[in-house]
């Protein structure tokens, strides 16, 4: 692996790729640090800390994570890509039940140019939206222990939501050029790269546990420690197999006679992926099960308090519900974006066939059995590791900040992200006819 990425700069066109990559990251995290205006940031980031423990906090725990950090200071990045992402599953989900946008879908590049221009415009409509609640939120004396907006009013509101909106347009505009001029999938990484910001402090907190320059605070030992080690790699090993995992059906294409030439006859297979939500179920899930929690903290009433109180982070009840919604939302999203129906007309179209099925209608009956199996599998698998931190956390005794780079949504997007940009970066190696990373097979995308 070493000397596949030695060889990465060995190529001018790659290096040159991989550098604008590295560039436009740093300039995102340099943004992460620069604050809004008008906001007492050290009392902001004293809030978070004590929001963080209670269960009204873990959303914001969540949109913290995706913004790097940036949420609990209330940077230019506040918002981060968080937008983006709400109004590209919106999107992707209204394209399987609005005819229009499903046209459009199906019209190629140009169709897709066109949605993708809809979900910029929904992105910063969603952004105006959030940013002027979360100033109005700011403003509020009774929410927080001292003020944390020192001028409250209309123009710190619309300061608030000019500076927001513009810092998520900003960092899609940087995703955007990642992906046109530099290696990867520029919103990924740069969500990536918010996820990997916070190593730093959860080894800062790991190392109070074991340091025994204190004493006092020491509860782990050596040998948990360990234990620590070999989960990590195990869960890093167990969710790279399940992204990668397909079940290839086999198909068939009849032979074709145009004129004096024949054409068909290969075999191939169609790979169906046993995780075809990946981190999205666990968005839905957790945006569900946190809402009661959320209106409490905003809302103290005795109904949403008493639920907030039933689902609570780390107990049963909140593990088992999590888990069902988990399962849920990954039938709900594969049944969205798979359709056999589609899938087996366009097989049947240019002659190709499944050994031992017939065309059309029972094709589409076997695939749809076929990914019913299998999704569930990766279904169970993905609850697991999304309630992986809590049972660590539980087990081992350590915050969840540590605890979450066991599992969650954290590990799901750094494991798949690192995949797809190693596959290009392969690919570009292959084509240069140097080795890749691996020596025998290749790496997948999860596409």
């Amino acid at each position: 692996m070493l000397k596949g990425l030695a060889n990465s700069f060995k190529i001018p066109d790659l290096k040159r790729k991989i550098l604008v990559t590295l560039g436009l990251l740093v300039v995102y995290r340099l943004g992460c640090f620069i604050p809004t205006p008008g906001i007492d940031s050290q009392a902001l980031s004293d809030t978070f800390n004590q929001m963080a423990q209670t269960q009204g906090g873990a959303l914001f725990g969540i949109m913290n994570m995706f913004s790097g950090g940036a949420m609990a200071k209330l940077t230019v990045f506040a918002l981060g890509i968080m937008p983006y992402i709400s109004a590209s599953i919106i999107f992707q989900l209204l394209t399987a039940v609005i005819p229009a946008l499903e046209k459009l879908a199906k019209e190629g590049r140009e169709g897709h140019q066109k949605i993708n221009q809809y979900t910029r415009i929904a992105t910063v409509f969603l952004a105006i939206i959030q940013s002027y609640f979360i100033a109005l939120w700011l403003e509020n004396p009774t929410r927080f222990a001292q003020p944390i907006v020192m001028f409250p009013g209309w123009k710190f509101r619309l300061l608030t939501m000019v500076t927001l909106t513009s810092g998520t347009i900003f960092i899609m505009w940087l995703g955007e050029q990642i992906q046109e001029r530099g290696i990867g999938n520029g919103i990924s990484l740069i969500i990536t790269a918010g996820i990997i910001s916070r190593i730093p402090t959860a080894l800062n907190q790991l190392w109070v546990l074991i340091s025994p320059l204190s004493p006092q605070n020491r509860t782990l030992s050596p040998f948990t420690l360990l234990i620590m080690a070999v989960l990590l790699v195990g869960v890093i090993f167990a969710v790279a197999g399940i992204t990668q995992a397909q079940r290839k059906i086999p198909v068939q294409y009849a032979r074709r006679v145009v004129g004096r030439k024949m054409y068909g006859g290969q075999s191939t297979y169609l790979p169906l992926k046993i995780d075809q939500s990946g981190v999205i179920s666990i968005i839905f899930a957790n945006s569900i099960i946190l809402f009661p929690a959320t209106i409490a903290a905003f809302i103290p009433n005795p109904a949403f308090q008493r639920l907030a109180g039933g689902l609570t982070r780390g107990g049963v009840t909140y593990t088992i519900v999590l888990a069902l919604l988990i399962v849920f939302f990954c039938y709900f999203y594969t049944a969205i974006v798979f359709n056999p129906i589609d899938i087996a007309e366009n097989m049947k179209k240019y002659g190709g066939f499944i050994p031992g099925i017939r065309p059309g209608a029972p094709t589409a009956t076997f695939l749809d059995y076929v990914m019913t199996r299998i999704t569930l599998a990766g279904a169970l698998f993905i609850a697991f590791i999304a309630i992986f931190p809590d049972l660590i956390m539980a087990w081992l005794k350590v915050p969840y900040l540590v605890a979450s780079f066991f599992g969650g949504t954290g590990i799901l997007i750094i494991v798949g992200v690192m995949l797809d940009t190693m596959r290009q970066i392969e690919s570009n190696l292959i084509m240069h006819n140097y080795d890749g990373f691996m020596k025998t097979g290749r790496i997948k995308g999860r596409r």
